[in-house]
């Protein structure tokens, strides 16, 4: 089963690091290692790396024949030729948006890992942002959405990955989408904006002073490696009395219906075919 869980990681959200594998689905990183590579000798997945002098260059994974064939198969769709996914892989290596991307993931793994160490905390849907925007309508294009649940009580949310590269005014110009299907019947998720250095979320809350959101709740965090969003990292605009954890944040699912899939279902926890399966070593 983890094998299959790999290959559904992989498909959902384009690629992931050795280092996040690990995190996700193996106590040691050798043990991890070994296996990517075993999956990769038989066609199983796929890696690259790119190399670029003085800047990280992690081993990154992506579906390979087998994988994409078995994932597509498992919904009843056709599979991908041998072109079609060597276009997918290219697309991935040479995306300069790749680095945007595996840090948008690393977000939803670092709350994975929180989930682990505590009882009764689950990390219970992570979307990438491809399953989100159909499943909200084309609405909105967040970089993913979560459901995260602790014994009291859950919230549904919309992550916005910030790394410094676009102005204030055009993270706060995407708010318009949010509050539009808010209005329309969405669900009334927080957008969370996840900021490089505490100086830019300073400049947010000051742009963001004022403005009309429209019931929209934003709250904002600094992306500290290693710190579990899930704790007390979060200042919502409008309240600077104290930071919250992700869970005293309201994000409410509303009805479900064609601008919103509602309450997580079982099937949609990013490890779903291991859920009850202790890790393996």
């Amino acid at each position: 089963m983890r094998d299959y869980t790999i290959a559904n990681l992989l498909d959902e959200h384009t690629t992931l690091t050795t280092d996040q594998l690990t995190a996700l689905l193996f106590e040691h990183r050798t043990t991890c290692r070994h296996r990517l590579h075993t999956l990769r000798r038989i066609g199983f997945i796929d890696r690259f790396v790119r190399n670029r002098p003085g800047e990280p260059n992690p081993a990154c994974w992506v579906p390979g024949t087998l994988s994409a064939r078995y994932v597509a198969l498992a919904r009843d769709e056709n599979p991908p030729s041998p072109r079609a996914l060597r276009d997918r892989q290219d697309r991935t290596y040479a995306s300069p948006y790749l680095d945007h991307l595996l840090e948008a993931n690393q977000f939803f793994v670092e709350l994975l890992l929180d989930a682990r160490e505590r009882p009764g905390v689950d990390l219970v849907r992570w979307w990438s942002e491809r399953t989100t925007v159909a499943a909200f309508g084309r609405r909105v294009h967040p970089d993913g959405h979560g459901v995260w649940r602790e014994p009291a009580g859950e919230t549904g949310f919309f992550l916005e990955l910030d790394r410094g590269t676009e102005s204030l005014t055009r993270l706060v110009d995407k708010l318009g989408a949010y509050r539009r299907l808010r209005v329309d019947g969405g669900p009334a998720y927080p957008v969370l904006f996840a900021l490089p250095s505490r100086a830019r979320e300073e400049h947010l809350h000051a742009k963001l002073a004022g403005q009309l959101l429209g019931g929209v709740r934003v709250a904002t965090c600094v992306s500290t490696p290693g710190v579990s969003p899930a704790g007390p990292v979060w200042r919502l605009v409008g309240d600077v009395r104290r930071r919250l954890t992700l869970v005293q944040i309201p994000g409410e699912h509303g009805a479900a219906g064609p601008l919103s899939p509602g309450p997580a279902a079982p099937e949609h926890h990013p490890l779903a075919l291991l859920t009850g399966v202790p890790l393996l070593p």
